[in-house]
């Protein structure tokens, strides 16, 4: 194209040949998985990290590229604190207290609760960052907490970065499950492949009887693996001693074991 600046991140025209990045020399990443729901406040980065959790506790190497540069929330559930830092080669991640790597622009800023008010490219820019400066290492898999919607950050992603699939996040709600419909449509339209479907907030258990209570009348999820062909591959309870754990940054404390049947299809894949 004429007057092309070589950067694809915000670019609509299908050219034959794109830039490709690369990471650093250092980093090897067998699988990468984006959180995505299209929607924030689903549990994105909850999802995420207990993903991230479970492969870990299974023995592999795992990162965690926290993508939600506006809303960054994965530091502070694992209780990561410190400043990023790097060399003249790059930037060295954050290391949780189970061994997970996590990168967040949380960690690059002089206080927690700054705001980052920055447009599109920049915001892409840094998203490139966190993929080609990062020593990230020898990793199985690193999972990417997708910024909501279908943002200019959401294609820089995509159009960028090599994920290889998605796992979406949506609640029962109808209003929830519309909206995941448009990022399960825009994975389409860019041919990258989704494991299945997680379910959030899909009900509470009772104190005293351990019933399962559904809070919402109908259950949207199901209408939406039916129409897309999603397997439903986890449906996550309302917890009050997980959202603790992470209010108190002790998110790998909890004990649930409620992505395993995730965490056994992306190991088939890797394996395979």
């Amino acid at each position: 194209m004429p007057n092309c600046d070589h950067d694809c991140s915000f670019c609509n025209q299908n050219c034959a040949e794109r830039i490709e990045i690369k990471p650093t020399e250092d980093t090897k990443i067998k699988k990468i998985i984006g959180v995505l729901s299209g929607k924030g406040g689903v549990g994105k980065s909850m999802v995420s990290s207990l993903l991230a959790i479970e492969l870990k506790e299974k023995g592999y190497e795992v990162g965690i590229m926290d993508a939600d540069i506006t809303g960054p929330s994965i530091p502070k559930m694992f209780g990561l604190t410190d400043q990023l830092y790097g060399d003249e080669l790059g930037i060295f991640p954050a290391v949780s207290t189970l061994g997970i790597k996590v990168v967040s622009i949380n960690m690059m800023l002089e206080n927690e609760d700054d705001p980052v008010l920055w447009r599109g490219p920049i915001l892409g820019n840094i998203i490139r960052q966190f993929y080609t400066e990062v020593h990230w290492g020898e990793l199985d898999y690193l999972i990417i907490d997708m910024p909501p919607g279908t943002s200019d950050v959401a294609i820089s992603v995509i159009q960028e970065i090599p994920v290889d699939e998605f796992v979406m996040v949506t609640t029962p709600s109808k209003l929830v499950s519309m909206v995941v419909a448009k990022a399960i449509n825009m994975a389409k339209e860019v041919n990258k492949p989704i494991t299945g479907l997680v379910e959030n907030m899909a009900y509470v258990e009772c104190d005293g009887c351990g019933k399962q209570i559904s809070i919402y009348r109908n259950d949207e999820t199901e209408n939406v693996a039916e129409r897309y062909g999603l397997e439903i591959l986890a449906k996550l309870p309302l917890d009050p001693e997980l959202a603790s754990l992470a209010d108190d940054g002790q998110i790998e404390s909890y004990q649930s074991g409620s992505l395993e049947k995730l965490v056994k299809k992306l190991e088939g894949q890797i394996l395979s």
